[in-house]
């Protein structure tokens, strides 16, 4: 709510310090937002009913907290095989959290699904290189360990 009246306050400064600029992002924004509102309402159906399928237990057998080791490795293959818009994925994390999912995975896999990209990884050669292709994707697995431990170390979810 604080975020929402910061906005607020900010888009009123903003329009009554220039109108004309004001209305023109806004309609602009909108004009994104509905272009972009379809394909978020179809892949968050579509990850809700993939849910809704994949029974609880297995979902937490294989990335709850029994072996949090293992679930991070699961989720950070799956963050590195999936090509995901960022909008999507911070929903499907809440859905995940809200059924147990530790804190420590869900990190592991949105930080390999924005940093690693085996998918890309053919283009990425093309443009960049093999070596530098590989450097990033393996820079980026190496940041995505470290970010879940910490995460893991600040939830409480690893003890050192």
């Amino acid at each position: 709510m604080i975020f929402y009246g910061v906005v607020l306050v900010l888009l009123l400064l903003s329009f009554f310090s220039d109108r004309k600029k004001t209305l023109k992002a806004l309609k602009i924004a909108w004009k994104r937002f509905t272009g972009i509102l379809p394909a978020f309402v179809l892949m968050l159906v579509l990850v809700s009913i993939s849910l809704y399928l994949l029974p609880h237990e297995l979902v937490m057998k294989y990335l709850g907290e029994e072996d949090i080791s293992r679930g991070m490795v699961i989720a950070m293959l799956a963050g590195s095989l999936t090509l995901m818009p960022g909008f999507i994925v911070f929903p499907l994390c809440g859905i995940l959290r809200e059924q147990g999912v530790p804190y420590m995975v869900l990190s592991a896999f949105t930080t390999t699904l924005m940093m690693v990209g085996v998918l890309t990884l053919p283009v990425e050669k093309q443009y960049f290189g093999i070596k530098t292709a590989l450097v990033r994707n393996g820079a980026g697995l190496i940041i995505a360990v470290i970010v879940a431990v910490v995460t893991g170390l600040v939830f409480s979810e690893v003890v050192l």
